[in-house]
């Protein structure tokens, strides 16, 4: 089975606003609601991929409750935590010559939820696997993801860590199954610049060094690097087309890599599925369907260095 954990859900108000000012009223020439969050964007792709999950978080008040009914309207299944002080947050992306965001606080999260989340992490089993997405909410522990590998380090899960400096390489030395920093995000963890991707491989071979099983790079328009469990590094350019929209890209990655894997057990399939998934993702409207993905999948070339 797969599990995703986001801390702190969102409903996404996406509007597009033709030349955008501040201090006047603007008024949208579009809009769009979504469910939200990394590893709630994780399993809506994956059931778009043909692969249940169950999504696991905190959820609060009428807006949690939007949330899960969103959810439920895409067959996603989920076991959330209902807290009882606060709102899920909604979360305000503008879209216009330059895209903007506001990003909403969430609930209270006590330390008893906290513990009935251990609860439902305890009843994970051997060879499932546990996507562990996105920032940690100032309310909870920042050392939460790196409290949660420790805990369940013995039960021989594929855990999956998509975040950013500090809370990943926290996490390295319980060895993630993957973990999936971009190029940027990268360079701040050793705090360099990296331009290239040689840089890449060289950096990405280090966190694998420290403990990680495969690091998967990605670059935006540049494509993406895989430095595998299996001693190969994979390397290609990204799909071509027009980006429309760029958030959920990078969870619709992790999403077809996890699905590839799973399908094959083949890392340099399971980085072209991720690579074309995050791409399919990025230049429509909504999250990656399966059709899309696969008619970018037969025009994708992998190149493999030792």
């Amino acid at each position: 089975m797969i599990y995703t954990v986001t801390f702190n859900p969102s409903l996404d108000y996406i509007v597009s606003v033709k030349d955008f000012q501040t201090g006047i009223v603007n008024r949208t020439s579009s809009e769009l609601i979504f469910p939200g969050g990394k590893g709630i964007n994780v399993s809506i792709v994956l059931g778009n991929l043909g692969f249940d999950s169950t999504a696991l978080g905190f959820m609060a008040g009428f807006t949690g409750n939007e949330i899960i009914k969103r959810l439920e309207n895409m067959d996603v299944h989920h076991d959330f935590i209902v807290v009882e002080e606060g709102l899920s947050r909604i979360n305000v992306k503008i879209r216009s010559e330059e895209e903007s965001e506001i990003n909403g606080q969430g609930p209270v999260i006590t330390q008893m939820d906290i513990k009935k989340l251990y609860e439902k992490l305890d009843s994970l089993n051997q060879g499932d696997v546990l996507v562990l997405a996105g920032s940690i909410p100032d309310v909870m522990p920042q050392s939460m993801y790196m409290d949660i590998m420790k805990h369940l380090q013995h039960k021989n899960i594929r855990i999956v860590v998509d975040a950013t400096k500090s809370l990943l390489m926290n996490v390295i030395p319980y060895h993630p199954f993957l973990v999936k920093p971009n190029n940027h995000e990268l360079g701040e963890m050793f705090g360099v610049e990296i331009t290239d991707k040689k840089d890449v491989v060289t950096y990405a071979k280090k966190l694998k060094d420290m403990g990680a099983e495969n690091v998967l790079i990605s670059m935006a328009g540049d494509g993406a690097v895989l430095v595998a469990a299996d001693g190969h590094v994979y390397e290609a350019e990204a799909p071509k087309g027009k980006v429309v929209n760029s958030v959920g890209a990078g969870d619709s990655m992790v999403a077809g890599f996890i699905s590839g894997f799973l399908q094959t057990q083949d890392y340099k399939y399971a980085f072209q599925c991720g690579l074309c998934t995050g791409s399919a993702s990025a230049f429509s409207e909504n999250l990656a369907t399966k059709g899309e993905v696969e008619s970018l999948m037969s025009f994708q070339e992998i190149h493999t260095w030792e």
